[in-house]
């Protein structure tokens, strides 16, 4: 951009320099405005799950500025939210930066997972095998209990502080078909537990307590679902309490981007209580339909391949680990390698 004196004289207020006498003009001085570069960023890396603050880190600028673009999609957030990448992206974005997708050992699981089911579906000796289905949600929510009231049995106290510690498995059936449940952790000291169950599902349930409503771990859950990429069924638990206010619970789950069925949505909620046992039988008949939806089948005369959901060491039997087999049959004496660790099954 070049301007001379003149120009920026009247620029300042209208009047020109005075020529001198004689009619000629002094040598006009040319000023030069140079335009700064556009700042060229690189892609900026995001996992799959990540907290607001962690999300501000990333993109080295403050966490409102990140806060108040989320409002803009509705979200109404907080610093320790956790959001899932297709929505950091889209904030990202916004923001003027272009983001990729971090892929993390227990996402390429899932896509392994996920390239093994598309190959049961084209496999001839392929048969229809029960969903796995993991319960979400967040502590004190009743998750436990829920499980509990389904299998008819009682676990919940048998836990240290009441807090589930680890990923229980457990199989029951139901109108003749079997459903194998992942009961994971709710406390947030155990985000990578409750991640690795919902890369190894096939259906989650989140569970969310009437009273209660949506809580920081409740928001984590959906984004570990959402990123592990399973259908969702909501149980609104606790509804025989008299501050049960299920209306409630899914306008805030809404607010989260889980909209219900009967919203327009997608996503199935049922009411509930473990423990009183209401609606147990109609979430259990929507956990069929959603399975019946995907069509879940494996090959049982193949090597079984599968995921550890946990493993530790028994004073008296050794090594212990509780195995989801995906795919085949496993048989006793069969060699089992898990990364650079294998054994035989006793």
């Amino acid at each position: 951009m070049v301007m001379t004196d003149e120009t920026a004289g009247a620029r300042r207020g209208g009047r020109g320099r005075r020529r001198p006498k004689g009619g000629k003009s002094g040598g006009a001085r040319t000023l030069t405005v140079r335009r700064a570069a556009p700042v060229e960023r690189s892609p900026v890396t995001l996992p799959s799950v990540m907290s607001v603050s962690e999300m501000a880190e990333f993109l080295q600028i403050g966490g409102v500025d990140v806060i108040k673009e989320l409002m803009k999609l509705g979200i109404m957030a907080n610093l320790n939210q956790q959001i899932d990448y297709d929505t950091a992206g889209r904030v990202a974005t916004a923001l003027g930066f272009e983001t990729n997708e971090r892929v993390s050992e227990v996402a390429r699981q899932a896509a392994n997972f996920e390239s093994r089911r598309a190959d049961a579906e084209d496999d001839p000796a392929a048969r229809p095998r029960p969903p796995v289905v993991t319960i979400m949600g967040h502590v004190d929510h009743g998750k436990t209990k829920l499980l509990d009231a389904v299998r008819s049995a009682n676990v919940a106290e048998g836990e240290a502080g009441g807090i589930t510690q680890h990923i229980g498995a457990y199989q029951i059936e139901t109108q003749g078909r079997k459903v194998t449940f992942l009961d994971t952790p709710g406390h947030e000291a155990f985000t990578a537990m409750r991640a690795r169950g919902a890369q190894a599902t096939d259906i989650a349930i989140l569970v969310v307590a009437a009273d209660d409503g949506v809580m920081p771990t409740t928001r984590e859950a959906i984004a570990h679902i959402k990123s592990a990429n399973v259908p969702m069924v909501v149980a609104i638990n606790k509804i025989d309490l008299p501050s049960a206010n299920p209306e409630r619970v899914k306008q805030q789950l809404a607010e989260n981007e889980v909209v219900p069925e009967e919203w327009g949505g997608d996503v199935p909620m049922v009411e509930v209580s473990a423990r009183e046992k209401l609606g147990l039988d109609d979430l259990l008949e929507v956990l069929l339909l959603v399975a019946d939806v995907n069509e879940l089948k494996a090959n049982p005369h193949r090597p079984a391949t599968g995921v550890v959901i946990e493993a530790k060491v028994d004073r008296m039997r050794g090594p212990v680990a509780t195995l989801l087999v995906q795919s085949g049959t496993l048989n006793l004496r069969d060699v089992v390698v898990a990364g650079s660790t294998s054994g035989r099954v006793k």
